[in-house]
C-alpha cells in the first residue's frame, strides 16, 4: 500500500519568506511536518528587538515545533533533531548542513533551489540570472549531498524571465514555483515514479550564484546600458544597486534606455532639474524612472527633482 501524505514524516529547514511558500504548501497537502529548523532570532530595527525569521512566525502559528540551533554539529541539537524521527527532510533557503544532519533520514534530504542546475549554483541564483541577462530561469528540486548544489536531480521546472522582471517579481514567481515543484516532488517518491539522474555539465557556460555583497552593486557606467539596466533589475528592490551624485549614494530601482550615442564620459549626468535625470553609458544614456537618496524614502524621479537642487550645472 503506498504511503499518503499524512503518512510521510517530514523536517523542514529554512528561513526566509522563500521557504515559507513551499513549508505552507506542506502542511496545506496535509503532509506530517514534525519539526522546523530554521535561523536564530537576530536584532533588528532601530530599537535592534531580536526578530523571528519567516519561517519561525509561520511554523509558531501552526504550532509546529522550531528548533534554532547556532551550531549544526552540537550534541544537543542532533539529538534534539534524531527525536523528531523523520522520513525525509526538506531545506529552502538554508544554509549549508553537514553531513550528520542531511544524511540522517531514510529517504534522505530534498533541496529546492531556485534556477535550473547545474546553473546558478550558490547563493544568489535570482540576482545572477537577472544581472546576467537570461531569458529563462527555473526552481529545481535534488537530493542533497555534501558539495553544494551538486545532488542529483528529482525535478525541475523552467519559468521564463520578462523583460519588466527585475529580483523581486523573480523572487515571487519562482517561490510559487518552487513551492508547487516540492509537492510533486513528494508525491512522485511516494508513488515511486520519479527516476533521479545526475546533474549534466551545460554545453556552454557554466554561471554561478555567489553571494552578493554591496560592492557587487556599484554601477560601473563605462558597461553598455543593458548591462547596467539588468544589473539594475537584478538588485531590485534589495539591495539595489547604486552610483554617486554629488558624492552622496544614489540607488536606483528602475531605468529606461535612451538608444543614442552620449557623447560624454562614462557616469556623466544631464537633468532638465524637473523631470529627468540621465547617466551616460558606454553605448546610450540611462534614464533613472525610480531612485533612492542617501537618507530619503525611495521616490519617482520627478518627485526626487522637485525636493533637490542638483549641485553642478545643467549640461
Amino acid at each position: 500500500m503506498k504511503k499518503q501524505p499524512q503518512d510521510l514524516k517530514v523536517v523542514f529547514l529554512g528561513t526566509p519568506d522563500f521557504a515559507v511558500a513551499s513549508l505552507k504548501a506542506l502542511v496545506d497537502q496535509g503532509y506530517q511536518v514534525v519539526g522546523v529548523v530554521t535561523a536564530p532570532d537576530k536584532p533588528a530595527g532601530r530599537g535592534q528587538q531580536l526578530r523571528h525569521s519567516p519561517v519561525k512566525v509561520y511554523a509558531l502559528e501552526q504550532g509546529l515545533p522550531v528548533l534554532q540551533p547556532e551550531r549544526l554539529k552540537r550534541k544537543a541539537f542532533l539529538d534534539a533533531f534524531r527525536a523528531w524521527n523523520a522520513d525525509v527532510q526538506v531545506v529552502v533557503a538554508f544554509r549549508m548542513l553537514p553531513r550528520e544532519v542531511w544524511d540522517m533520514p531514510p529517504m534522505g534530504t530534498i533541496n529546492v533551489h531556485a534556477s535550473l542546475l547545474p546553473q546558478y549554483r550558490g547563493a544568489a541564483p535570482i540576482n545572477w540570472a537577472v544581472i546576467n541577462g537570461e531569458t529563462e530561469t527555473g526552481v529545481t528540486t535534488f537530493r542533497l549531498k555534501h558539495e553544494i548544489d551538486t545532488g542529483n536531480v528529482l525535478l525541475q521546472h523552467a519559468v521564463p524571465i520578462a523583460d519588466k522582471d527585475n529580483f523581486g517579481t523573480l523572487y515571487g514567481k519562482l517561490m510559487v514555483a518552487g513551492a508547487d515543484l516540492l509537492l510533486h516532488t513528494l508525491k512522485g517518491l511516494l508513488e515511486g515514479t520519479i527516476t533521479e539522474q545526475a546533474q549534466r555539465e551545460p554545453e556552454g557556460p557554466l554561471h554561478h550564484a555567489p553571494k552578493i555583497y554591496k560592492q557587487d552593486g556599484q554601477i560601473n557606467w563605462q558597461q553598455s546600458a543593458n548591462e547596467i539596466r539588468n544589473l539594475i533589475r537584478g538588485l531590485a528592490p534589495v539591495p539595489a544597486a547604486f552610483t554617486f551624485l554629488d558624492q552622496k549614494q544614489l540607488k536606483i530601482f528602475d531605468v529606461d534606455i535612451i538608444p543614442e550615442v552620449p557623447g560624454k564620459e562614462a557616469g556623466a549626468y544631464q537633468s532638465d532639474g524637473k523631470t529627468y535625470l540621465r547617466f551616460a553609458a558606454a553605448d546610450a544614456w540611462v534614464c533613472c524612472r525610480e531612485i533612492q537618496f542617501e537618507g530619503k524614502k525611495r521616490m519617482d524621479i520627478a518627485a526626487f527633482l522637485r525636493g533637490y537642487q542638483l549641485q553642478r550645472s545643467l549640461n
